[in-house]
């Protein structure tokens, strides 16, 4: 058995390949990929060759953790699944490669407890239900926030699961002009304009490991901090200006089952809308394009590849 995959042979180099898949498990699914996204995050680290020393991490890889598609074969343990649409948080199925995360392909096979269903009409937006659920794991291990920086994919999450968990809507700050529209029952501005001192819960998803010092400025005292996004870089800042606002630091990792199932939940219940947030669609065909324009097309909120014509 083999699949066509997006393989990274090293720093900003990509191909399109057809590696061979390890044989399927009697408790593994066979997942044909409908969509995969491509993440601004920790993909575009791999792809520069800026992914600080992570489990796993090597060339050549097959990235990608955010596919969606149908079960069409699977083990014996578990052919009762066979025609289920499933989210697949990445894979490890290649015999020539490393899945780190390994779900960008025509393909893959995974353990069955890793094909989770989510709703077959979400269509290509069920690729977002892994950032999602990551939003909502931030957001569960603190309080909500009423300051967000950024307004890409992720902060536009953070903002949208604010209000479907009932809590205020949220302030976000956004420096990319072409980046502050697309907003949904919360207000976007450019930090320049916002003289606000007493924000209670700031959470940043701009990746940007020098911006501490700038919140702090902005926290009210006694306030937290929450990093939400993935630093590449050491994270610096001055103490005493923290010290005088008795800040509180805290980091927010990736999703666990219970924060899927809650997205899930929100989604199937309309308070949390998915909408407005993919806008570019390529052929996987064209992914060696595709790549590059996520990662630098500031109008590009999120890429995703359709997997539809690959074979």
């Amino acid at each position: 058995m083999d699949a066509v995959a997006v393989l990274l042979e090293g720093p900003e180099r990509l191909a399109l390949r057809t590696l061979e898949l390890n044989p399927p498990q009697s408790s593994d699914v066979v997942v044909e990929i409908a969509w995969s996204g491509i993440s601004t995050g920790t993909e575009k680290l791999l792809f520069t060759g800026q992914m600080p020393d992570f489990p796993g991490m090597g060339y050549p890889l097959v990235p990608g953790y955010e596919s969606v598609g149908r079960i069409v074969d699977a083990g014996a343990e578990a052919t009762t699944r066979i025609g289920e649409w499933v989210f697949v948080p990445g894979a490890n199925c290649y015999a020539d490669a490393r899945g780190l995360f390994g779900g960008t392909a025509s393909q893959v096979i995974v353990p069955s407890a890793r094909a989770i269903p989510v709703p077959e009409q979400l269509g290509d937006a069920g690729v977002l239900c892994a950032l999602a659920a990551t939003a909502l794991h931030a957001i569960n291990g603190g309080s909500p926030p009423d300051l967000i920086i950024g307004h890409g994919v992720l902060g536009r999450l953070l903002a949208r699961l604010t209000i479907a968990t009932g809590a205020p809507a949220p302030t976000v700050w956004e420096t990319s002009p072409q980046r502050r529209g697309g907003v949904s029952g919360y207000a976007v501005m450019h930090p320049e304009f916002d003289d606000r001192r007493d924000y209670i819960s700031i959470y940043d998803a701009s990746g940007d490991a020098d911006i501490v010092d700038s919140l702090v400025g902005s926290l009210a005292k006694g306030g937290e901090i929450t990093l939400a996004g993935f630093y590449s870089e050491r994270i610096n800042f001055a103490f005493p200006a923290a010290f005088m606002k008795e800040a509180r630091l805290r980091i927010a990792s990736e999703w666990r089952p219970e924060d899927l199932a809650q997205t899930r939940a929100l989604i199937e219940n309309g308070r949390l809308d998915l909408s407005g947030l993919i806008t570019d669609r390529r052929p996987a065909a064209d992914a060696l394009d595709a790549y590059p324009q996520a990662f630098s097309d500031p109008d590009c909120l999120k890429m995703v590849l359709d997997w539809s014509s690959a074979a």
